[in-house]
């Protein structure tokens, strides 16, 4: 089962109750289903809950039925049509066009006043026209349309909630998206799906903590590489200056710490200063290391 899927079911879970509500989701299925003209009415849909929910949408919007139902399909995709123009005419008159307007054309605001309405509006263009990726691969949740100025003021009205998205043309239709989690969580939680949006929400803190245990195993590889080689060359500084006969004539300190970092050449700088009695600091542990590179250098 698909997040689009699933998010969608949770939506359908929502009670069809306020007229003006229940008019505005309509209005967004409509606009964005496969067919709506003056003539005829065609929503597609492959989730049965969202074929459940549709004639009681309508039901509630408008008061009629469809002419066509998935009762009389085979199961897969999902068709409810309306072809009797006088339902039609009636709907297209409750939405506020002249029934000789070309109903999307443009987006009807007045219906949209309230923010319970803009919520329910876009809830329907998801029902429609919506899909989203599961946030675990990549975030991405769009709004397709082969309507260029639905789609353009669509953009106008989610900006005006306060979620700026993007647009493309895309194989002769029309896409707003989102690529942004929290863009993506806001839409999802206003729409009325949270559950969704939580989910969107744990899948990035989830790679978040993913990445930033790989960003400090990257992090102490690199420096586990930088001790092994600075320890080698302390190593073999020691090993020059024992092999010149310039050991002995080291001070004290010098000859203790060459001999304990070749008795321990595995321990980092912080656990080899701990093997000194009395122990060191690891900044003056250091110090004497690099005087005995240094003095094999000069060799």
């Amino acid at each position: 089962m698909s997040f689009s899927f699933e998010t969608k079911n949770e939506l359908c879970r929502l009670p069809v109750q306020k007229l003006c509500c229940a008019r505005a989701e309509a209005y967004g299925v409509l606009l964005y289903c496969n067919t709506f003209t003056s003539s005829q009415v065609r929503i597609i849909t492959g989730n049965p809950n969202l074929a459940a929910r549709l004639p009681r949408l309508f039901h509630r919007a408008f008061r009629v039925g469809f002419d066509r139902t998935p009762e009389e399909q085979q199961p897969g995709k999902l068709v409810f049509q309306i072809t009797d123009r006088e339902k039609i005419a009636h709907i297209i008159n409750q939405l506020g066009y002249d029934p000789a307007q070309n109903p999307v054309l443009h987006i009807n605001f007045g219906i949209l006043e309230e923010e319970c309405c803009r919520a329910s509006f876009l809830r329907g263009v998801f029902f429609a026209g919506g899909s989203i990726t599961d946030p675990l691969k990549r975030y991405h949740l769009e709004l397709a349309t082969s309507h260029m100025q639905v789609s353009r003021e669509l953009e106008v009205l989610l900006r005006e909630c306060g979620y700026p998205p993007k647009s493309v043309a895309r194989s002769g239709g029309y896409v707003t998206y989102f690529k942004q989690s929290h863009q993506i969580e806001d839409f999802l939680t206003l729409i009325g799906a949270p559950v969704a949006a939580m989910n969107v929400m744990s899948a990035k803190l989830e790679k978040d903590l993913r990445n930033s245990v790989n960003r400090r195993l990257n992090c102490d590889s690199a420096n586990l590489d930088k001790a092994v080689e600075a320890a080698q060359e302390q190593l073999e500084a020691i090993r020059r200056l024992e092999e010149a006969g310039q050991m002995e004539l080291l001070p004290e300190k010098l000859r203790q710490t060459a001999a304990l970092r070749s008795a321990h050449p595995e321990l980092t700088l912080s656990e080899l200063a701990a093997e000194f009695d009395p122990p060191v600091t690891k900044s003056g542990l250091n110090h004497r290391l690099r005087k005995l590179v240094q003095l094999a250098s000069e060799l």
